[in-house]
């Protein structure tokens, strides 16, 4: 185990200090786009304003052919655009495959300087974190990087949603967690195909009537227990918990639906997967303006968080002063990229 005075001090000569705190940044939305694929590489200029975090894809739904070419093309779309404040993100090859160590030191070399963050898919315990961690460490000494490349697990077996606490404490390199719903299904042997959403046979069904009229049935969430579990661990250590992919990329109405959830369980932002689901995430995980405005006015109440105020016959405390400051930070993060929700908001 590693001593708590040494938590912070980096794992390689040379290589950048571990933040002590996440940086600031807007991530309402992760976009997928793979890397191989040239037609939409030549698209990544114009997604680049209109999203938060873009991701170059080298895993799942990359052909065991061209795990290669997506990873060239990523470093090549990297080196051609100026990201600004729009994060720059890659999911690599899980640690058991025969790309992952190439996708890992080809990118640093290359464009260290410019990636944000590392998804790790298929994390089972810390020891996953710890091993990535040390890597990273020896590549950014030995390449120069300027800042520490910070890790996001993916949750996609059984096994690593029982270490999820372990996996959120691994390391301060540590940025956050998405669900992966399709491998956790298919690790938990789930009777599902569907990849994130609900199931029309998982719910609760009315006890009987007395007249024997028809009994109320009410769809119920499959991924409620996991995303809670997932929350409770990012955030009591700091890091950030997403939501993953909703597979069904027709389906905007249930899309946004299951963003929501997510979003009022405590989570931060989702994946996109189709450019139809940008707009989703990005209007979900922005907070409602009435909801701002009202926040807005128990931090002027409050202005150093303590006592208790009555703001439109509600009693507000300490505690709601909190909910509030949560609030309004995300708000403002959100009115920096978008001017018109910046006069929503009334900043």
């Amino acid at each position: 185990m590693k001593l708590p005075t040494n938590f912070y001090k980096p794992l390689a000569i040379g290589a950048p200090e571990p933040y002590r705190e996440l940086p600031v940044a807007l991530e309402r939305m992760i976009h997928f786009f793979p890397g191989h694929n040239e037609k939409v590489r030549a698209k990544i200029g114009e997604m680049i304003p209109k999203s938060d975090v873009l991701l170059g894809n080298l895993e799942d739904a990359i052909p065991a052919d061209a795990k290669e070419a997506a990873r060239k093309g990523f470093i090549e779309t990297a080196k051609a655009h100026d990201f600004g404040q729009t994060g720059l993100w890659t999911r690599i090859n899980p640690l058991n495959s025969p790309w992952m160590l190439d996708d890992v030191m080809e990118i640093v070399a290359e464009v260290g300087n410019k990636v944000d963050v590392i998804m790790l898919p298929k994390v089972e315990g810390d020891w996953d974190i710890h091993y990535l961690d040390q890597l990273l460490a020896q590549l950014e000494a030995k390449h120069d990087i300027k800042k520490p490349i910070l890790i996001h697990a993916i949750l996609e077996t059984a096994q690593g949603v029982k270490n999820v606490e372990e996996i959120a404490a691994a390391s301060p390199r540590m940025h956050g967690m998405s669900l992966g719903p399709a491998d956790l299904a298919a690790s938990r042997r789930m009777k599902t195909t569907r990849v994130g959403g609900g199931h029309p046979r998982y719910g609760v069904l009315e006890d009987p009537h007395a007249d024997g009229s028809p009994r109320a049935y009410v769809q119920q969430d499959l991924w409620h227990y996991t995303f809670a579990k997932m929350v409770d661990a990012c955030v009591s250590n700091n890091i950030r918990p997403f939501y993953g992919p909703f597979g069904d990329i027709q389906d905007g109405e249930a899309c946004e639906q299951q963003f929501r959830n997510a979003f009022l369980m405590g989570c931060v932002g989702a994946w996109s997967l189709h450019p139809g689901q940008i707009e989703i995430a990005k209007r979900v995980f922005s907070p409602d303006p009435a909801e701002v405005i009202f926040a807005k006015k128990i931090l002027a109440a409050m202005p150093d968080g303590t006592g208790v105020a009555m703001i439109d016959g509600k009693m507000q405390d300490d505690a709601t002063w909190k909910q509030a400051k949560v609030m309004v930070d995300l708000a403002k993060l959100v009115a920096e990229r978008d001017p018109e929700m910046a006069k929503a908001y009334e900043f």
